[in-house]
C-alpha cells in the first residue's frame, strides 16, 4: 500500500506495537496529525539507522541531559532546541525554498495579481538564477525585500490562505508529493522525540514567519509562537504611510494587513533574534547550511551545558534532490567545528516517504 504523506507516516508514529518498517501505514490527512500521541519519550523511530553516528550522538545526549543522576542533566526549563527548517525540517531542493517558489509564482504566474514592473523584473532574475543552480550571495536581501513588496497589503487571513494554496501544488522534480508535504519524517520524529523529553522547540528560519506558522500548522507539535523567520511589516489597513506612533488603530474599520521588509533571518540575525526572542541560549541546533554557522557556533559557544550542533548533509541523489557537492561542504565544515554530521543518505532509512522518489 502507498505511502505519500508525511501525515502517514506520522500516523505510524503513535502505535507502538505492530507497526513494523512503516511501509503498511495508511494515509491520513495533515489534520489528523495533531491528535497523534508518541509514545512514552518518544522512542519510537521509524526512519533512522540506528546504528548511525548521528543518531547515537542524539539520542545518547538526551538520555544523559534528561538523566537526574548525571552531571549533565539540564533542568526542564534550560532544554532549548533551535531548528531551521527549509532543509532541515522540510525540502528546499524542489528547486527551491518554498517562500521562493510562491514569490515566483505570484509575481510572475498569478492571473489576479500585477506586480510592480521591477519586482516582476527581478522575479525573473530570481527564477532564472534558480533552474540555472546558480543564485548569487547577494540575492537573499533582495528577494526579501521583493517577496514582501508583492504580498503586501494582503491580509493577514488572505495571506494565509495564499500559502495553503501553494502548498497544493507538486513539489518539481520528485513523485507523489506535494509542496505542503515535504517534511523530512525523521526530523519529525527528532522533534517529537525532543518535544517528549520536555525539550522547548523553535524554528529559527530565513522563510517568512507567517507562512512557517500556516506550513507547520497541524504537522509538527511546535507552538505558534515558537516561530522566528523574515519579517514584513505588519499593519493597520487604514494607516497607509503614518507612524506607528502617530497612527490608532480603528476597532471599526481597520484590519491588519502585510507590510514592507523588515529582516531577514539568516546567519548572525538568527543569534540575534534567539537572543532577542527566546532569551535563553540554546543546548541543541539543527541546520543544513551556512546560514546557520551562527546558531550552531552560539549553541556550542560557552555554554553552561552540554550542548550539540547538527548539520544535516544533502547527500541523497536518489529519493531526494541532494548535492554531492554541497554535501561535502558540509561534512568539512562540520569536522572543522565541531557539529555533527547526519547524512540523508545513509543515516535516514527514507526522507519523505517509501514512495516518494526522484523524477525520472
Amino acid at each position: 500500500m502507498k505511502m505519500k504523506k508525511l501525515c502517514a507516516a506520522l500516523l505510524a508514529m503513535s502505535f507502538a506495537v505492530g507497526v513494523g518498517t512503516g511501509m503498511d501505514v495508511q494515509a491520513a490527512s495533515r489534520s489528523e496529525i495533531g491528535e497523534i500521541q508518541v509514545n512514552a519519550k518518544g522512542s519510537n523511530f521509524q526512519y533512522w539507522n540506528k546504528d548511525s553516528a548521528s543518531f547515537q550522538a542524539l539520542t545518547n545526549y538526551v538520555k544523559d541531559v534528561t538523566n537526574k543522576k548525571s552531571p549533565n542533566f539540564i533542568p526542564v526549563e534550560d532544554r532549548i532546541a533551535v531548528f531551521d527548517m527549509d532543509g532541515t525540517l522540510l525540502g528546499e531542493r524542489t528547486p527551491s525554498y518554498f517562500e521562493w517558489m510562491m514569490y515566483v509564482h505570484r509575481a510572475l504566474e498569478d492571473p489576479t495579481y500585477t506586480p510592480a514592473p521591477e519586482d516582476r523584473a527581478y522575479a525573473q532574475v530570481v527564477k532564472d538564477a534558480i533552474y540555472a543552480h546558480a543564485i548569487p550571495g547577494d540575492m537573499e536581501r533582495k528577494e526579501a525585500k521583493s517577496q514582501a513588496a508583492v504580498f503586501a497589503g494582503m491580509t493577514i487571513p488572505e495571506y494565509d490562505d495564499y500559502v495553503r494554496q501553494f502548498m497544493e501544488t507538486p513539489a518539481e522534480g520528485l513523485t507523489n508529493l506535494k509542496r505542503g508535504e515535504e517534511f523530512y519524517l525523521p526530523m519529525a520524529e527528532v522533534v517529537s522525540y525532543l518535544k517528549a523529553n520536555d525539550f522547548d522547540v523553535w524554528v529559527v528560519s530565513g522563510s517568512d514567519r507567517e507562512a512557517q506558522r500556516v506550513l507547520m500548522e497541524g504537522v509538527l507539535p511546535i507552538e505558534r509562537d515558537h516561530f522566528i523567520g523574515t519579517d514584513a511589516w505588519v499593519l493597520a489597513s487604514g494607516q497607509g504611510d503614518t507612524d506607528g506612533l502617530d497612527y490608532v488603530y480603528n476597532q471599526k474599520s481597520d484590519t491588519l494587513v502585510r507590510g514592507q521588509f523588515v529582516l531577514k533571518d539568516v546567519k548572525m540575525n538568527k543569534v540575534s533574534n534567539i537572543a532577542r526572542e527566546i532569551g535563553r541560549q540554546p543546548v541543541l541546533a539543527f541546520g543544513n547550511s551556512s546560514g546557520d554557522a551562527s546558531m550552531f557556533n552560539y549553541t556550542l559557544s560557552k555554554n553552561k551545558y552540554k550542548s550539540m550542533a547538527f548539520s544535516l548533509l544533502c547527500d541523497d541523489l536518489e529519493d531526494d534532490l541532494g548535492s554531492t557537492s554541497k554535501a561535502d561542504k558540509m561534512r568539512a565544515d562540520c569536522e572543522k567545528n565541531g557539529w555533527t554530521p547526519v547524512s540523508m543518505r545513509d543515516d535516514w532509512k527514507t526522507i519523505y516517504g517509501y514512495d516518494v522518489k526522484v523524477a525520472k
